[in-house]
């Protein structure tokens, strides 16, 4: 038995993509699988709802090989540029490519050609991300330039949204979309297109997304709801719950300290728990003396300093013992840890909070 694992629902999953379709509109998904399917595991997330959706979004190459390996036949759209070298393979894996910069459209017209194959490739616009696209009064000369190669098909228009997750960037995503329908219009008075979508999981809940006929849902697919949606108690099933197992519990005197740099001393007599995970497995240092754990319905905190394999926490009176199953992230009676409580106390999105769980912690699947 592992002494960590991460326990991944599938079925909470499928429900949390078709929440979202709904909310979208019944719209057509391509559903963002990046980062190892923001750490719930690439190909068994893909597998369960390939059904679902019309296609997958991935952020290398790497990772779409992967999913065709695994047998994934829908389109896989890589949502950045590939670099030169990496061309060969994309192409060879019938992975879409993104036009992110006019130069790029004779690179992937000579790899297409190379390989006697006609690339379909997505023309993503700058709007206001600053990171990767054309800019809007680009649209139509890039367009031209695609459609003039016999070996490119342009089969997208898409955006990214830097603002739609938060209330305060209502206003910016409003502009961005008003520039994003501009740029449509004149790249489809030269060519249609198949697909046309702007929306990630906060624009998808919380804006209107008229002529868009697909939708981009990542974070919200994995069960945590972006910052403007937060007040929706409901609206969402989490995922993941994460365990590790007390390797040894012992008495701690008053006083005394325990872990690294001995910055947590015991306020009174007690009993403190050693369980096995640490920031080696993506449990966050940042969680040092702030973190809690779950047993048995009752919310114990860490203390002390967390290890690389690791943490202490003050488990008191608690009935807990060796081989015994603490909650990291999930529920235990009627306590629950989510990602974004966890994220609350490292400063940082919820995102990353998964994206952070190594490959040290095996996976495992339910539905």
């Amino acid at each position: 038995m592992a002494v960590t694992e991460l326990i991944v629902d599938l079925g909470a999953i499928s429900r949390n993509l078709d929440v979202v379709r709904a909310r979208g509109g019944g719209r057509s998904v391509f559903l963002a699988v990046k980062a190892d399917a923001y750490g719930h595991g690439l190909v068994p997330v893909a597998r369960y709802v390939e059904n679902q959706v019309a296609g997958f979004g991935v952020a290398t190459v790497a990772e779409g090989i992967e999913l065709r390996s695994a047998g994934i036949t829908r389109p896989i759209l890589k949502l950045s540029p590939a670099l030169p070298d990496e061309l060969p393979a994309a192409i060879e894996h019938r992975l879409s490519l993104v036009v992110g910069y006019p130069e790029a459209v004779d690179a992937l017209a000579a790899a297409a050609r190379e390989r006697g194959r006609v690339v379909d490739v997505h023309l993503k616009i700058d709007t206001g991300m600053g990171r990767v696209g054309v800019r809007p009064e680009q649209a139509r000369a890039v367009t031209d330039a695609i459609v003039a190669r016999p070996t490119l098909r342009l089969a997208g228009v898409m955006t990214h949204l830097a603002m739609s997750d938060v209330a305060s960037g209502h206003d910016y995503t409003v502009e961005q979309l008003r520039l994003f329908r501009r740029a449509v219009a004149e790249v489809t008075a030269r060519t249609p297109v198949e697909w046309v979508h702007s929306a990630n999981s906060g624009a998808i809940l919380n804006h209107e997304l008229a002529g868009d006929n697909a939708i981009r849902p990542g974070i919200a697919v994995y069960g945590s709801a972006p910052e403007a949606n937060l007040g929706e108690e409901g609206l969402l099933e989490q995922v993941a719950t994460w365990t590790a197992r007390v390797t040894q519990v012992r008495a701690v005197r008053a006083g005394e300290p325990v872990s690294y740099g001995a910055t947590w001393r015991a306020p009174a007599d007690t009993r403190v728990a050693t369980v096995a995970v640490g920031y080696g497995d993506g449990y966050s240092r940042l969680l040092s003396s702030r973190g809690r754990v779950l047993y048995d319905g009752r919310s114990l905190p860490v203390v002390g300093r967390v290890c690389m394999d690791q943490i202490l926490v003050n488990v008191g009176d608690a009935s807990v013992g060796p081989g015994d199953a603490v909650v990291l992230l999930g529920s235990s009676g009627e306590e629950r840890i989510t990602p974004q409580e966890i994220a609350d106390l490292m400063g940082t999105i919820p995102y990353e909070v998964t994206c952070l769980i190594t490959q040290r912690v095996p996976r495992r699947y339910v539905s």
